[in-house]
């Protein structure tokens, strides 16, 4: 079975393309998203009770491109009849867990989305004009064709573990992905110990300590310098800007590189919110000169874990003193991060995509990945051009924009407005040259 060709269609339905399916809804394209997960669920396994998104709720799917969209959170706090709940909690920051739930009320509104649809196949046309899209119904096992101009990739990231630790994973031994289902489990076991460096490891550790026992030890590493908080300065926020990422794009591909070195602080690291709360756990639990068997130790890397017959030996070294680490354990959750997986059905054209020399997509300003095809069909991505646009590629807040930017590519005229200065900083030199400003990429 055969459709008419769509504008776009998008492979994935996390945030990111959720958002562009809830803009692309009230314009006259048309799209459809796809996703096999059953329903809508955004790192379900990190859905921690008392958990806080990092970003405030203006960065919802919309409301930075279209305040007045019936898909934002202030329209689904109204319809939830939260709205005054909401003013008296007097946060910026909403729960995790609401944040889900919004996305789940925007997805279930939205007709242009499915769900249970897993793309098993990604080509181009005979005529090389169009994308055709393979799609398969989980439930029904049915398989249909669809053809695109445009394909926007938004099929997110993977837990991802070292190398070194792959061969310790099972059921003690997991990734921070899966904590909410291993929840109970965790706060019954005799030791616990933490591996990671950013916000869900914190999250992990702090929701453990919370609740640990006098009989439970808790053991947090992380091969960081120290717990250090995220860059959070309302200056250093506008480094998650347009304006940011225009300056960054214009960079030679090594500088990009060198910066984003430095600037892990930017988009990794843990929040104040979660610092504070540690430190409140911590010092409650030694009231009285109690001693919580709880340890901290930064600046070591684990290298190996080793099964024991009932636990868990964990190897590693102080980074600086390079002293030896050996820790008995339960159980090892990892918040080790994510990384992009390609999927499978993007190697039919694999021979069409640019890339650079460390393989990574070459990526255009509107998001385009750099291909052989004809101008007026293209692929797009959606969180996948850290490399080329910066730190703010993974971040909620810059979402509505990408969206914006990419459906203006695909419609090939305005449909949402991009203005020319978001922010009270410059990022580049900027010279007047026969009254044209020109700018030095240095």
């Amino acid at each position: 079975m055969r459709t008419n060709v769509y504008d776009s269609i998008g492979i994935g339905i996390g945030p990111f393309n959720l958002g562009m399916a809830a803009l692309a809804a009230d314009t006259e394209l048309n799209c459809l998203f796809f996703d096999k997960k059953p329903e809508f669920s955004w790192h379900e396994g990190m859905l921690i009770e008392g958990s806080s998104l990092q970003v405030p709720f203006l960065a919802d799917l919309v409301t930075m491109i279209q305040p007045t969209s019936r898909y934002s959170f202030l329209s689904y706090l109204h319809e939830q009849n939260r709205l005054y709940h909401f003013y008296f909690f007097e946060k910026f920051h909403i729960p995790r867990v609401e944040y889900n739930h919004y996305c789940q009320w925007v997805a279930s509104q939205l007709q242009n989305c499915h769900f249970s649809k897993e793309v098993i196949g990604l080509e181009r046309s005979a005529t090389n004009a169009h994308f055709v899209v393979t799609v398969q119904d989980l439930r029904t096992k049915e398989v249909t064709t669809y053809e695109a101009k445009h394909v926007v990739l938004g099929i997110g990231s993977v837990p991802s573990v070292p190398k070194a630790l792959q061969p310790a994973l099972d059921a003690h031994v997991f990734h921070s992905a899966h904590y909410v289902q291993k929840q109970q489990h965790c706060k019954e076991a005799r030791s616990l110990t933490v591996i990671g460096s950013g916000q869900s490891a914190a999250e992990v550790f702090l929701d453990l300590a919370r609740t640990l026992k006098d009989t439970q030890q808790l053991t947090w590493f992380t091969r960081s310098n120290g717990f250090f908080p995220m860059e959070y300065s309302k200056l250093g926020l506008e480094y998650f800007s347009p304006d940011y990422i225009d300056f960054f794009y214009r960079l030679p591909q090594k500088k990009k590189d060198e910066l984003l070195q430095q600037q892990s602080l930017l988009y990794k690291g843990i929040d104040m919110e979660t610092i504070a709360a540690i430190y409140d756990v911590l010092y409650e639990k030694s009231i009285g000169g109690k001693q919580p068997n709880i340890v901290l130790q930064a600046m070591t890397e684990i290298a190996a874990i080793e099964k024991q017959e009932n636990s868990y030996i964990v190897r590693g070294a102080q980074r600086v003193s390079e002293e030896a680490v050996t820790h008995e354990t339960d159980i090892v959750v990892l918040g080790t991060g994510y990384e992009r997986q390609l999927p499978p059905f993007l190697s039919s054209l694999e021979n069409d995509l640019c890339k650079d020399d460390r393989g990574r997509f070459l990526i255009s300003r509107d998001y385009q990945i750099k291909t052989n095809f004809p101008e007026n069909s293209q692929l797009f991505i959606q969180n996948g051009e850290l490399h080329t646009h910066g730190v703010a590629a993974p971040d909620l807040g810059l979402g509505a924009y990408r969206n914006a930017v990419i459906l203006n590519a695909i419609a090939q005229r305005t449909i949402y407005p991009i203005h020319d200065h978001y922010v009270f900083q410059q990022f580049h030199s900027l010279s007047k040259k026969k009254g044209v400003e020109a700018y030095a990429t240095i």
